[in-house]
């Protein structure tokens, strides 16, 4: 089989005398939807950039869903473009949707720990330098991204927690509020002056300046149990001191007991032998 130049050049020039004005027309009217499409996307995505700032947004988030828009945009003015050169898109857009939904089964914990992200950044229940219990966890928060939290313990370990076990269960922040109330449970002996008890722990509380005097320190008997007269403690702090008020009354507490004479009752157990008679 011979190959026939001639007859390949006057298919070629008939082509293009029959078809290269509507080639060349729909090619140039593609360049300029594609163009104009890319103007339009970015005056859109900077439109919702604005918007995104003035609702004060997260920054991390605001760019994220920025950059969404903007590729799914892009992707609509594509297909636009190469429709106007006569390609089929309706197959097209049939296989990225079939593709689109592979990849969301595929990356479906990673689109849940997405949408707890976006969750977590737009109601915030915690913010970064919070003291949180979540996931199993507790520490304090250092940076939230989209997909998880990163949190330090206190022997300032680094734990990266994905952001759909954190939203996806209970959060516990202890500094959402400005103060805090320490629950101690103080018991004494039977024998024990129950008077002279509770006036120890009552001036106890009142000598810190720590402890707030409002909402005012509870100090009250709340159970005779089998081995011990137990006290409430309850006084109110403000949440930085905590821990150290708490830590200083273990200790007063103990000091004074024993300064006093003051029983602090244990668990024990009294063993009776009976030997039987012979």
């Amino acid at each position: 089989m011979s190959f026939d130049v001639r007859q390949l050049f006057v298919d070629a020039c008939t082509f293009v005398t029959s078809k290269g004005l509507d080639l060349v027309f729909n090619l140039a009217a593609a360049i300029v939807v594609y163009f104009v499409g890319r103007f339009v996307v970015g005056i859109l995505t900077g439109l919702l950039e604005s918007i995104f700032n003035r609702a004060k947004v997260d920054e991390t988030l605001a760019r994220f869903l920025g950059n969404i828009a903007r590729y799914v945009l892009l992707t609509f003015v594509i297909l636009m473009a190469l429709e106007q050169l006569g390609v089929d898109t309706t197959s097209m857009a049939a296989i990225m949707g079939a593709a689109g939904l592979a990849i969301g089964f595929a990356l479906q914990s990673s689109l849940s720990n997405f949408a707890s992200g976006v969750m977590i950044i737009l109601f915030k229940p915690f913010r970064v330098g919070d003291f949180i219990e979540a996931a199993g966890t507790s520490g304090v928060v250092e940076e939230i991204s989209i997909f998880s939290t990163l949190m330090r313990t206190g022997d300032n370990k680094q734990i990266i927690v994905p952001n759909g076990s954190v939203y996806g269960g209970n959060i516990i922040n202890y500094s959402a509020k400005p103060t805090r109330r320490i629950d101690m449970v103080v018991g004494c002996g039977y024998g024990d002056d129950l008077r002279a008890v509770k006036a120890f722990l009552t001036i106890l509380v009142e000598s810190d300046e720590r402890i707030l005097r409002d909402p005012a320190p509870v100090v009250a008997v709340s159970e005779l149990g089998d081995s011990s007269v137990n006290f409430v403690v309850r006084p109110w702090v403000n949440s930085a001191d905590y821990w150290a008020v708490l830590w200083d009354l273990n200790e007063r507490v103990k000091l004074g007991f024993d300064e006093r004479g003051f029983n602090i009752p244990f668990p024990q157990q009294d063993v009776h032998i009976h030997q039987a008679a012979g």
